[in-house]
């Protein structure tokens, strides 16, 4: 007989399901003379025990579990009986009203996926980052290549500057009193970097070595230190040396420091400028796509199962605690991490989610073998042995699979790109390499 489902609301519905007392007796039954056999009670020999004995001892937990067996076997038979797809596990509830003698009645209560509509991709305007990669580009990268291999030449008489390593003593108190790491000596950062707080920055500008300055820093609210965030400290601060920066010549030498082994500055050139590309490609489709999934979930207007996100969020919480973890926080995995912290992305994910898989299916987006391998091989040509990345990727189920999701979203905005209303966008270089 086909089950009755009732909507409850939204996406929420409900089954009555029900068992025979006899049966789960017989199973109980079954199960008791399964265990018997191997059972051991004191005084007696393995397998010898009495059934009565065995009743008493365990016939609660085998009625329990074979109680939780019969009413999954009929939920799973009601559900494909409705054909109705379940998002999450059904809550039980006893039904204890109507129920003839002999039988054991319950509600489920549950979720199912919702039907999703597609938006007409013709209508969404979505919006294509385009970066140019020129000689310009170039150099700038070769620039902050040089910059990170600089070496420093002291300077007597030098006012510092930014990108000038300043080396001093400073000593900060609150209302009279040093506190724990506001004193050092011969302390040297690099000016500008923001390796300092902003007013500490702003006091060093302008020093030269021997000069020294008292100045008030008032420390954020949110400051890493308990003991002084949102308080105010007086610094007093003595330059010991102000050294510029000396870059190197991007001659043979600098070549070979960068593993150009012929040290060939055309080559290391050429190199460059194809690690660029490849970099500004990857970071381009990345906007690319979130203007795609932006104008596909603007275009979402139906339910998403509350069980696929409370799930997402917990997922998020876990991946919240490895991180920090990792981080070598103490007790990170015990670390209350409120679940509603991440509500929002959650719903997010879930509809992009349901929305994407029903475009590939019905556009079949599916990726393609030879597409998962030009993707690895792109990917491998960042690395000294390519050969080597790619053999481990098509070798690596859990890396190939991960793979494969990359290619499946970059079908999808191909896809998109190729019907809906596009318009470029000219980002800067600076700007997509996150350097500006």
């Amino acid at each position: 007989m086909q089950p009755v489902v009732e909507t409850l609301a939204g996406l929420e519905r409900r089954i009555e399901i029900s068992v025979m007392l006899a049966d789960v007796e017989k199973a109980v039954q079954a199960e008791l003379k399964r265990v018997s056999r191997t059972a051991k009670a004191p005084g007696f020999r393995p397998g010898k025990v009495p059934m009565a004995m065995l009743e008493r001892t365990h016939a609660a937990g085998i009625r329990y579990d074979a109680i939780n067996n019969k009413v999954g076997q009929a939920f799973e038979q009601a559900v494909e009986a409705s054909g109705l797809r379940i998002a999450g596990s059904p809550k039980l509830e006893t039904k204890t009203e109507g129920t003839p003698e002999g039988t054991l009645a319950f509600y489920a209560v549950f979720e199912v996926y919702p039907e999703v509509t597609l938006p007409d991709l013709s209508t969404l305007k979505i919006k294509r980052a385009v970066t140019t990669v020129g000689d310009a580009e170039v150099q700038s990268t070769v620039d902050i290549l040089r910059k990170q291999r600089a070496e420093y030449a002291a300077r007597d008489g030098r006012a510092a500057v930014d990108e000038d390593r300043v080396t001093l003593d400073f000593l900060g108190t609150i209302d009279g009193v040093a506190f724990d790491g506001g004193k050092a000596e011969d302390f040297p950062f690099v000016l500008g970097q923001g390796r300092m707080l902003p007013e500490f920055e702003v006091a060093v500008r302008g020093l030269k070595a021997g000069e020294s300055k008292v100045f008030p820093l008032a420390f954020p609210a949110d400051y890493g230190g308990k003991d002084v965030a949102g308080k105010t400290a007086e610094f007093t601060i003595t330059v010991k040396e102000v050294a510029e920066p000396v870059l190197p010549v991007v001659d043979a030498e600098f070549a070979k420091s960068l593993g150009q082994t012929e040290g060939d500055v055309e080559k290391l050139l050429a190199d460059i400028r194809g690690n660029i590309e490849r970099e500004v490609k990857a970071r381009t489709l990345a906007r690319t796509k979130n203007s795609v999934m932006d104008a596909l979930i603007v275009s979402a207007t139906f339910d998403i199962p509350k069980a696929l996100v409370e799930s997402e969020c917990e997922s998020r919480v876990q991946a919240a605690r490895a991180e920090l973890t990792q981080r070598g926080v103490p007790n990170a995995d015990k670390m209350p991490i409120p679940a509603d912290t991440f509500t929002a992305e959650a719903e997010r994910r879930v509809r992009l989610g349901l929305l994407v898989s029903e475009l590939v299916q019905k556009a079949q987006l599916q990726p393609k073998p030879e597409q998962v391998r030009a993707r690895i091989e792109e990917f491998a040509a960042n690395y000294e042995k390519p050969a080597e990345v790619v053999s481990y990727y098509l070798s690596d189920r859990a890396r190939r699979t991960e793979v494969e999701g990359i290619v499946l979203e970059d079908n999808v905005v191909q896809h998109a790109l190729s019907v809906a209303q596009v318009e470029d966008e000219q980002v800067p270089f600076d700007q997509v390499m996150g350097t500006a």
